[in-house]
């Protein structure tokens, strides 16, 4: 039983048996330095608004995502404290049938007529004569129209995202803004540590809404 719940049941023999804090520790079991103890620790406000502004952003995001994105706003909190909040407000994502998206917010604003101002990355899928699926990730300059980068293969992570992004940072410089769908390779962990450590801005545009990606 836990403390909270042995508080509850000394106070319940309390009030409906009369019985004293004493005896009533002594029936549940109870110290009764515990029943007296009151936390000292601050309620975390400022921490639960801003984690569930977050969640209220990026709606299909559970606590190990948003962690990253606090940490990113200079929140130094260790990932259990953030699971602990994340629980507390009621913010786990309920779970549905088909795949999963984060849902993203307003469609991204115009950009300067000028190169590296906006990428846009999306995955194409075909296969070969004999059945076996292959995936392209293509990543774009929204305002030349070049196509930066085609990367081919039976299969892309995130991890290999990051990789891609890196070179072609290294090689273009980097953008201004990266603009893609929600998939489950491109909301990754690896993607969310990544953006946030070369401040790079990504915006993932509303499910169904692919005009919002150029």
């Amino acid at each position: 039983m836990s403390v909270a719940a042995r508080r509850e049941a000394v106070a319940r023999l309390q009030t409906e048996f009369g019985m004293s804090e004493r005896r009533a520790c002594a029936v549940i079991g109870a110290d009764r330095t515990s029943m007296r103890y009151r936390s000292c620790r601050d309620g975390d406000e400022d921490l639960r608004a801003r984690l569930r502004e977050l969640a209220g952003q990026r709606r299909r995001f559970g606590y190990r995502r948003l962690h990253i994105l606090l940490r990113r706003d200079g929140v130094t909190i260790n990932r259990k404290k953030t699971q602990r909040l994340y629980r507390e407000e009621g913010l786990t994502v309920r779970r549905r049938k088909g795949r999963r998206r984060a849902v993203g917010a307003r469609a991204p604003g115009p950009v300067l007529a000028l190169p590296n101002q906006r990428w846009s990355l999306d995955f194409v899928h075909d296969q070969l004569a004999t059945g076996r699926r292959f995936r392209v990730l293509n990543i774009v300059d929204d305002v030349t129209r070049e196509c930066l980068r085609a990367v081919v293969d039976t299969s892309i992570s995130g991890k290999r995202v990051v990789r891609e992004l890196v070179d072609l940072v290294a090689e273009r410089g980097r953008p201004g803004m990266i603009v893609s769908d929600n998939g489950t390779e491109l909301t990754s962990n690896a993607v969310l540590v990544w953006s946030g450590e070369a401040k790079v801005e990504w915006h993932y545009i509303a499910p169904g809404r692919p005009m919002q990606n150029g």
